[in-house]
């Protein structure tokens, strides 16, 4: 493993990617290991900002980005930054991550969990590459598409996936120890 290892959490809006982002970094975290996350705001426009904050005011002044720092925390606001992941990747790097969590960039090549809620999202599994775990919801349990794949399938909201995910990642961090 180069460090840091990068891992994508994909999937449609609503299917449960922030909830697994937040599971992984806090068990992390508690295991000593540190993490970074990306997310992609899919949802059309920009992310919303605090309007109030002295940052915010440079940034609607004209500033391309702004940085805030104090008691440790570091925020971070940048306007007309289109970066391709690869760059955003480059930027968290900084951070010296044992993993870089990755939510949303579907389409990108890196080691991945897929979230799938309903039949429909199924062709995912013929688009993207470095699947390495499924996590599905009630509605695909059983279904004929899932039971034929070599890949790790679990219900989505339990454990058994988180712990899959946890496993692969730490194996990964000791195997470049």
């Amino acid at each position: 493993m180069v460090k840091p290892f990068v891992f994508q959490v994909s999937g449609f809006q609503n299917s449960g990617k922030t909830l697994l982002v937040t599971s992984l970094v806090s068990i992390l975290s508690k295991s000593g290991f540190t993490a970074v996350t990306i997310k992609h705001h899919g949802h059309g426009g920009k992310p919303d900002i605090p309007v109030e904050k002295d940052t915010s005011r440079h940034v609607m002044a004209g500033a391309a980005a702004s940085l805030v720092e104090g008691g440790g925390r570091v925020i971070i606001h940048g306007e007309n930054a289109s970066w391709p992941l690869t760059k955003k990747i480059e930027f968290m790097s900084f951070f010296e991550p044992d993993f870089i969590i990755v939510e949303g960039h579907k389409h990108e090549n890196y080691p991945k969990a897929v979230l799938l809620r309903r039949e429909e999202d199924l062709f995912l599994l013929k688009q993207l590459q470095e699947v390495k775990v499924i996590l599905f919801h009630k509605e695909l349990e059983g279904h004929s598409e899932l039971a034929g794949l070599h890949i790790p399938c679990f219900p989505a909201g339990g454990h058994e996936g988180v712990q899959w995910i946890t496993r692969f990642l730490t194996e990964k961090a000791h195997n470049c120890k």
